[in-house]
């Protein structure tokens, strides 16, 4: 096996349900069902994007990966080791490999820590000694993601949302981990940042050899850094495929009203594009429709799809999609 195609990740019917209780007594009056049975693979060297709307249990998914979630159910394999249910102790020396980029970089940086701080705590943490000092080290990491290693002893508050992302990023690339899951990286960002960060996550990819898990809401930022993407809706995984067979084919009809809402700066294209709105709001994870979730607001849906649950099948070389009626499939 060459190391593109090992696995590296692998998740299987991976569950989070966080109880609702009601009362003195604390008792269970039911479950948010954020993460509902999801079974995904990352290889080495590859990003796989994650996208779908608010609330569909993205951000979820990330942290039961990251284990700074505990699953409800299903496993999680790194490397072929079942981490589902490390412990903190058991966590630590994998948290060397397996590192987070936060969505929000004005929260996930501690305002009264130097920038020094901030991005040489992984190696405090792990009791390593960089060659060269830890100042050092956190110097040359400044300097890879595009920042000005003098701003060693500089606070949060003095740099822009962007800067500060790219914080986020040294911080995670310090103990040179093996995969990042990076969760909405840009999304806070004003959009004439976005691409900054989003060409530095591909440029670091391919000096450092990452593998990364992009999770976001918008299928034109995840666009031109995935090999592969995954589409969620309600805990579920819709459709899943390599990214020019999405773009050009999509088969689920969620993922077709995702890429028809995706702004087109040509008016001679966009006249021509069909533009789906999709009828009534998400319904609440709390009690998710029965049979195919996103039955409730398809305009392709029959009795079918109420009463049974698609699970995900391959239609074409890689392309998985959970749906009674896929786009372009005869039935």
């Amino acid at each position: 096996m060459t190391a593109m195609t090992e696995t590296l990740l692998k998740v299987e019917g991976l569950i989070k349900h966080f109880p609702i209780t009601k009362g003195l007594l604390r008792r269970q009056a039911g479950a948010v069902r954020a993460v509902d049975g999801i079974s995904f693979d990352v290889r080495a060297g590859e990003t796989l994007g994650v996208v779908g709307e608010s609330g569909c249990g993205k951000s979820t998914m990330g942290r039961l990966v990251t284990r700074l979630l505990e699953p409800t159910g299903g496993t999680i394999e790194f490397e072929g080791r079942d981490i589902s249910h490390l412990g903190v102790a058991g966590m630590r020396p994998l948290r060397r490999d397996v590192q987070m980029i936060f969505q929000d970089p004005y929260s996930s940086l501690n305002p009264r820590h130097t920038v020094g701080t901030i991005v040489g705590a992984p190696f405090r943490l792990q009791g390593i000694a960089p060659d060269g000092g830890v100042k050092a080290e956190v110097q040359r990491l400044l300097e890879l993601v595009g920042l000005n290693p003098e701003h060693y002893n500089r606070y949060p508050h003095e740099f822009s949302g962007g800067q500060r992302q790219r914080i986020g990023i040294a911080r995670a690339l310090a103990l040179k981990p093996k995969l990042v899951i990076a969760d909405e990286p840009v999304s806070a960002l004003d959009v004439s940042i976005q691409a900054q960060v989003v060409n530095l996550l591909d440029d670091l990819q391919d000096e450092l050899g990452l593998t990364y898990v992009i999770i976001a809401h918008d299928l034109s930022v995840i666009r031109h850094v995935s090999d592969r993407i995954a589409v969620m809706y309600l805990g579920k995984l819709v459709e899943l495929t390599d990214r020019a067979s999405l773009y050009a084919r999509p088969m689920h009809p969620y993922t077709k009203a995702l890429l028809s809402a995706v702004p087109v700066p040509d008016p001679a294209r966009r006249a021509k594009r069909e533009r789906i709105l999709l009828k009534g709001d998400v319904p609440s994870p709390i009690s998710p429709p029965a049979g195919c979730r996103f039955h409730t607001r398809c305009w392709k849906a029959t009795e079918v799809c109420g009463r049974e649950e698609p699970g995900l099948r391959v239609l074409g070389v890689g392309h998985e999609v959970a749906c009674h009626h896929p786009e372009g499939v005869g039935g």
